[in-house]
């Protein structure tokens, strides 16, 4: 059983998050919901969902989670100007322990300073602050580089989650 951190903004893309959420406790791993402040509960980008932060980020320690997933949508960009979340991501990428982000969770990737010399996917509108930060993008479903893990949209949430859970556990 993997304990894996979901680091989620208020706005997440609703499947980003529930998709990945579900896949890894049916494979029996623990999930623990990390946003700005226990107890919030945030919304989904549309407002049909909405999820309970387990413990704030600033926390939680990345020592104690075997992987981070970071849903798409809203959140990561809202997530971006928490520096207690930044620096969470920062030291997550360093551990070489496995982070997935996916659609908008790079905008959290490039903001901890962790892209460079890398080859990611993202949604099309984030392609360009990825190759600013001095990221290599590409167009494809999946991208693994190193420890990351990288999808682009809803569309790619099989590959992304086939991916995260190869990596947890074979």
């Amino acid at each position: 059983m993997a304990h894996v951190a979901m680091l989620v903004g208020d706005g997440f893309e609703d499947s980003e998050f529930q998709v990945p959420f579900q896949t890894l406790r049916d494979a029996g791993d623990e999930v623990v919901v990390l946003g700005r402040e226990a107890g919030a509960l945030i919304h989904g980008k549309t407002q049909n969902s909405a999820v309970e932060i387990d413990r704030a980020v600033a926390d939680a320690d990345p020592d104690e989670f075997d992987a981070l997933v970071i849903p798409g949508g809203h959140g990561p960009d809202n997530l971006r100007t928490d520096a207690k979340a930044v620096e969470f991501t920062r030291r997550f990428v360093q551990s070489g322990k496995p982070v997935a982000a996916i659609c908008h969770g790079p905008q959290l990737l490039i903001e901890a300073g962790v892209v460079k010399g890398q080859i990611l996917t993202s949604w099309p509108s984030v392609r360009t602050d990825l190759e600013n930060a001095g990221a290599r993008w590409v167009d494809e479903p999946l991208v693994e580089d190193d420890n990351l893990i990288t999808s682009r949209k809803p569309d790619d949430l099989d590959d992304f989650c086939e991916a995260l859970l190869k990596r947890l556990h074979d």
